[in-house]
């Protein structure tokens, strides 16, 4: 009986990790997945900048982003839920900045107000 308990913890570990793997495979191009709440406003071969508007209650769907800096127009709050579900509450400073390295992630305005912010993606320099 204890090995069979072994096996099913094992196997709900493997299904877990499993479907971690599918929410993270799943995960896509913010602006693709929310067109309504990312606008693009620049992209070239090196950067793309984009506009994001988060009413308040929204939630970005589970997105990915490579190497990123965001610069917040206005204060406000939010949850961020990555992958593999860790969540960070944040308060959020008007005119602050925050470099951001590869991450896959859903984004939830816990504010009074929309989060407005602006996202500066870097794209891998090719030689």
């Amino acid at each position: 009986m204890k090995n069979g308990r072994l096996i099913a913890a094992g196997s709900a570990a493997a299904m877990l990790s499993l479907l971690l793997g599918a929410v993270a495979a799943l995960a896509q191009d913010p602006v693709k997945v929310d067109p309504n709440m990312n606008k693009v406003v620049l992209e070239n071969d090196r950067v793309r900048v984009y506009e994001v508007t988060n009413p308040p209650g929204g939630t970005l769907k589970m997105h990915s982003h490579p190497a990123h800096v965001v610069y917040f127009v206005e204060a406000g709050s939010a949850k961020f839920t990555t992958a593999d579900g860790k969540v960070t509450e944040a308060k959020i400073k008007a005119g602050e900045a925050r470099w951001s390295d590869p991450v896959t992630h859903s984004v939830l305005n816990t504010g009074t107000k929309p989060l407005r912010a602006v996202v500066v993606e870097l794209k891998e320099k090719k030689n």
